[in-house]
């Protein structure tokens, strides 16, 4: 099962849409994760079109009506593996440990908010991820995505893509 990963697109105040290269990995992956801060719920229907699946929550920049329609924290279980989503885990330093005690009958979390490329894994063994953000990157080197693969409950080939700076916005 091909996953994708994003979360704090902002579209369309950081961007005026998602960069074609992430357009063809929605294409391409079975379950795609937005962890929030859509800001328009234009994206939502377009993602919800082109997605085999979606799995999705809305982020602190969402208003009521993205709040309406998505939750706080999605949980999905995928070939096995228990997999959880929410915008915001809080500061960096206890994050681990908070994220554990939250959510302890999940594999994977994936998370946004800091729109920092995230990838760790608790005592409990808990694998908490955040794609960054493929429209705004803030302090970081590149815009980025997620994906991996669900095998048998287990995630593999996790990799943090980098959106190439010819592709980076959308002009549509």
């Amino acid at each position: 099962m091909r996953l994708l990963a994003m979360a704090d697109t902002h579209v369309p105040r950081r961007a005026r849409g998602l960069p074609p290269v992430l357009w063809r990995a929605v294409e391409a992956a079975d379950v795609v994760v937005h962890a929030g801060d859509w800001v328009e719920a234009a994206l939502l229907d377009e993602l919800a079109a082109r997605s085999a699946r979606l799995i999705a929550v809305y982020g602190n920049n969402d208003g009521p009506e993205l709040r309406a329609r998505l939750p706080e924290i999605a949980r999905a279980e995928l070939d096995g593996l228990r997999l959880a989503v929410v915008h915001e885990t809080g500061a960096a330093t206890g994050r681990e440990n908070r994220c554990a005690r939250a959510f302890p009958d999940t594999d994977v979390l994936i998370f946004g908010h800091s729109h920092i490329p995230w990838d760790s894994t608790t005592g409990t063994g808990l694998r908490l991820l955040n794609p960054g953000s493929p429209t705004d990157r803030r302090r970081q080197p590149e815009h980025t995505y997620l994906t991996a693969e669900i095998r048998a409950g287990a995630l593999c080939d996790v990799t943090l893509h980098a959106v190439p700076r010819s592709t980076e916005r959308n002009p549509g």
